[in-house]
């Protein structure tokens, strides 16, 4: 029996972007369903009860959401081209820049200095070049972070690049 894998995403949703990505660097083929997110589908009301959002990846019958979780689960089932490095210390500080991501700099860029104004607005811009300028000293003399092959941090840091 073949594999059905599908993908709940939004055109523009940076989150599904990591899986389409990850989904292409290991050469897997999947469905994709677009969702307008001001009108769910009940499937994936019933796929992601708890977050109701996307993305959330279906493997033969069985959902997975965040976009995080469902990197790992690629990179764990699909083990051709691997986005996380075999070294637990070196996983450990992938898994960390990829929060980071989320956590900092994403969060002030989105919420500081494209949702605020004035005074606000310019000390989000400040945070964001402090959060930006980590990024850009743990990437310096790389090609990737984690080296020479595109991984897990770069996936999860690629909206930076659209």
């Amino acid at each position: 029996m073949a594999e059905e894998l599908k993908l709940f995403r939004t055109w523009s949703s940076l989150f599904a972007l990591r899986i389409v990505w990850a989904l292409k660097i290991k050469g897997v083929e999947y469905e994709t369903i677009f969702e307008d997110l001001s009108n769910k589908s009940p499937s994936l009301l019933q796929y992601n009860p708890v977050h109701k959002k996307v993305p959330v990846l279906v493997h033969n019958g069985k959902p997975i959401a965040e976009s995080f979780v469902i990197l790992e689960y690629i990179d764990e089932t699909w083990k051709e081209t691997p986005l996380l490095p075999e070294d637990p210390y070196e996983r450990a500080m992938a898994r960390f820049w990829a929060k980071f991501g989320d956590d900092k700099v994403l969060t002030s860029i989105v919420w500081g200095v494209f949702l605020k104004e004035g005074k606000e607005q310019e000390e989000a811009m400040v945070e964001a070049m402090e959060h930006l300028q980590f990024l850009e000293d743990e990437l310096k003399g790389k090609r990737f972070f984690g080296g020479e092959r595109i991984g897990f941090v770069d996936l999860a840091l690629g909206w930076l690049a659209t």
